[in-house]
């Protein structure tokens, strides 16, 4: 009988399995990505009915009803940073494990460690275990933030041994681990970081959690596609997952929840990066809309939604003849896909020729944006820079374009024009299908179009 293999093969990427080397990852299709690693051994059948049946029953878990489960709002616990609060639904549930992943450098730690700060000071008690820093060096960095005047406690291990025995011991109400990639359990032979540990070490912290009642969020680092180094269950493991986007070199950052079992995930948080550390944008249209240009031609400005908060960014567009034989197109911020269709939509279903000449469409601010109330942004930012004409400073522009050129309705399209109105909009251009869900309003002219030939006549 052939002996049982006690290694197999992980992809350093996305962490798929197998137990043969590929030179390409079937499931992320990069390159040499492959290492060989150990694998846990299950536990034997006999061990497991060794077991006392008598202790088994005692600790049987009884099935509950539904309706004797009480939770209430008040049960969370606020960071005292509202905009950390509002992407994790409310504010902390005790016992979750929330990932928190981002580029080096992007702000986690130092969010993590303003939230600490808070907390402390209300009386919480609080660990932040690091593994990639000292104590001076974490002290170094926090005092850049403030003064504590709580009594926040710091930990540097790495060895997951260590950790559990001290929270098991301290029973800490808040924990921080910072790094997962820097933990290791010694039982496992692979080294730290490995996707062996990470998945091993995720899944005591997750025990923990559950078990004690602790809250624990984790940092994780994050691949060049911008997801989270490791297994891709470690995202399925996990009760939350946010991540701290933008460039590292701009002033904001954007907090986003991709998964979250209580609350929404389109939420997002503004942060503005600062000396003290990070600072929340409490109005994040004017903010992104700050040193707009005036009376030029291609700039438009977009109302977007982003989970219950719409946002207004700027689009700019520049369309200038070619002098090539093959005209370029470039998109910043949105899908460089979505602005060719588009494109297309002008040339066929508007009579607009720009097959001849250079586009280029930038989100300005460096946000990137997916939402499909974009595209008709997009298409009057495009014409508004082809015909050398501005749009109004004071008008808004939202709605998605289909490729018969229809303008087709977006979702809370009320929502969107009571933003316009309270940043002083005069203009809202939006699809003719929403303006039966407006209310009129004296401050705001409502225009509705139902095709792109409608929309461009405005211009």
């Amino acid at each position: 009988m052939a002996k049982a293999k006690n290694t197999a093969f992980f992809c350093k990427e996305c962490g798929y399995e197998s137990a043969k080397w590929f030179g390409q990852c079937p499931a992320c299709k990069e390159w040499n990505t492959f290492v060989e690693e150990p694998v846990s051994k299950p536990k034997s059948a006999k061990g497991i009915a060794g077991t006392s049946q008598r202790a088994a029953a005692s600790s049987a878990p009884v099935p509950v009803e539904i309706n004797s489960v009480s939770f209430e709002e008040n049960d969370r616990t606020s960071t005292g940073i509202a905009e950390l609060d509002r992407v994790l639904g409310g504010g902390i549930v005790a016992g979750s494990l929330v990932l928190v992943g981002g580029d080096p450098g992007i702000g986690k730690s130092t969010l993590l460690l303003q939230m600490c700060y808070n907390l402390s000071a209300e009386g919480k008690d609080v660990l932040y275990i690091s593994g990639e820093e000292s104590l001076k060096q974490i002290k170094l960095r926090a005092d850049r933030i403030g003064k504590c005047s709580g009594t926040l406690k710091l930990l540097c291990e790495t060895s997951l041994d260590s950790i559990e025995d001290i929270l098991t011991r301290n029973k800490p109400e808040i924990v921080i681990i910072d790094s997962i990639q820097t933990m290791y359990k010694e039982d496992v032979a692979a080294a730290p970081g490995s996707v062996s540990q990470v998945r091993e070490t995720t899944s005591i912290l997750m025990q923990l959690a559950k078990g004690l009642n602790i809250t624990i969020f984790i940092v994780g680092h994050v691949t060049k596609e911008g997801t989270v180094a490791g297994p891709r269950m470690l995202e399925h493991m996990v009760d939350t997952v946010l991540y701290f986007e933008g460039d590292r070199y701009a002033s904001y950052r954007i907090l986003r929840g991709v998964k979250n079992r209580f609350g929404s995930t389109n939420e997002i948080g503004v942060f503005e990066m600062q000396q003290s550390g990070l600072s929340e944008v409490e109005n994040p249209s004017e903010y992104m809309l700050n040193g707009r240009p005036e009376n030029a031609s291609g700039s438009v400005v977009v109302c977007l939604l982003e989970g219950t908060r719409p946002i207004m960014v700027e689009i700019q567009a520049l369309v200038c003849d070619s002098n090539f034989g093959m005209a370029r197109r470039t998109a910043a911020g949105t899908d460089y896909n979505r602005v060719n269709l588009l494109m297309a939509v002008l040339e066929k279903r508007a009579g607009i020729h720009m097959s001849g000449s250079d586009a280029y469409v930038n989100v300005a601010g460096g946000i990137k944006v997916s939402e499909p109330a974009l595209d008709l942004g997009i298409v009057m930012a495009l014409v508004s820079s082809f015909k050398n004409k501005a749009i109004d400073e004071k008008t808004v522009i939202f709605g998605e374009v289909g490729l018969a050129g229809e303008v087709r309705a977006v979702s809370q399209a009320q929502q969107r024009v009571n933003e316009a109105v309270k940043l002083g909009f005069k203009t809202c251009i939006l699809p003719g299908v929403c303006l039966k869900n407006i209310k009129k309003n004296d401050k705001i002219e409502i225009i509705g179009v139902n095709n792109v030939q409608e929309a461009i006549k405005l211009i």
